[in-house]
């Protein structure tokens, strides 16, 4: 296929559908890690597709959403000190604090910035040499490349008064602590295009090999989804485990050479907290010594407090795919795009956020 309208074909659509619908013997779960998926597959209306026996279940694959409460806190302390310009993705802007928010912050007058690149955030530090300028740097590996090219510029440019609060996961240790939980039994992955176009297919080995899970690559369109179902039933059917790329066009099984060795220059693995999962080891990115001078965390020597989640918001719970949206109290009733509760309602590619515009 060449087009983008052969990838919503109606035909095309219907054979894979009726492929899938063969697979009926036994119930399966499987899990997308990525928030694009999630919001793909309500939008298309992929699960009214699938036989019954046939489960679709949104992991933790937003960004903004896994953030901790803990480290949310501590970026609305410091957006309130003088002097200083926050910059970040504008999803982060409406995420709730235990007592407040980036946009109430600014609303009171602190100077907090939305930015479509951390480039922008580079240039306010350029203009603003008098000032302190903080990039909050929230994404998985798809964007923490550009972020540590960013900062490897800031270097050579001696700019002094940049640094960034470094919130970056990782999805593969992600993955495996859902496994090693047992809360909710999954058959298959479908992995992320976007992070996968970044790092490959190798940083999924072990899912296949130690936890015998199978795992495909998937594309973002209709067709794409219903044929990585497809490839990831054929594996469970015949009781094998590989990881398999269904979206070729885009991601090749070695990755971005160039944004992984950009990755291992600027960042060093590290032990991350996950809203919901709690810490998973060597799960996030901090910038390793040779540009420690631009660690927003320790230039201002910011420490992070106990944090807990809004009072009966399921947020955490919906990111392990333990509960679904509906399943919440506060769903639609006082948690809504306009007056959210936790990120799952905020961001773009939150689970809430999908089920409210798509699936009530």
């Amino acid at each position: 296929m060449k087009y983008i309208d052969e990838f919503r074909e109606k035909s095309i659509v219907k054979n894979l559908a009726d492929q899938i619908a063969g697979f009926s013997d036994r119930n399966i779960n499987l899990m997308e890690v990525c928030g694009t998926h999630t919001m793909a597959i309500f939008r298309s209306g992929i699960k009214q597709l699938l036989p019954k026996n046939i489960n679709l279940i949104s992991g933790p694959g937003c960004p903004v959403c896994v953030t901790s409460q803990s480290d949310i806190d501590c970026m609305l302390e410091l957006a309130s000190t003088k002097n200083l310009i926050i910059t970040t993705f504008g999803d982060m802007l409406k995420v709730p604090g235990t007592k407040s928010s980036l946009e109430k912050i600014r609303s009171d007058g602190a100077d907090i910035r939305v930015v479509y690149s951390p480039l922008d955030a580079l240039e306010i530090a350029k203009e603003n040499k008098n000032k302190e300028v903080v990039f909050w740097a929230v994404g998985f590996e798809t964007t923490s490349p550009v972020i540590a090219s960013v900062v490897d510029d800031t270097r050579k440019l001696k700019l002094r008064n940049f640094s960034v609060y470094c919130c970056h996961k990782l999805i593969p240790p992600a993955m495996a602590a859902l496994l090693a939980s047992r809360e909710i039994k999954i058959h298959g992955f479908l992995c992320p295009g976007h992070v996968s176009s970044i790092i490959g297919t190798k940083a999924y080995q072990f899912i296949a090999q130690e936890f015998k899970i199978p795992c495909v690559v998937s594309g973002f369109e209709p067709t794409d989804i219903l044929e990585t179902i497809l490839m990831l039933l054929k594996q469970i059917a015949k009781n094998t485990a590989s990881v398999e790329i269904q979206y070729k066009r885009a991601v090749h099984p070695q990755g971005n050479i160039p944004a992984q060795e950009m990755l291992k220059r600027v960042f060093l693995p590290c032990d991350a907290d996950w809203r919901g999962l709690g810490t998973i080891p060597q799960s996030g990115l901090k910038l390793n010594s040779d540009y420690a001078g631009f660690d927003a965390r320790s230039k201002f020597q910011l420490k992070t407090k106990k944090a807990f989640e809004p009072k009966n918001c399921l947020c955490g719970e919906v990111l392990r795919g333990v509960k679904t949206p509906a399943q919440c109290k506060l769903f639609a009733k006082i948690c809504n795009p306009e007056n959210p509760f936790g990120p799952c309602m905020v961001s773009s590619e939150g689970t809430c956020s999908a089920w409210y515009k798509y699936n009530r």
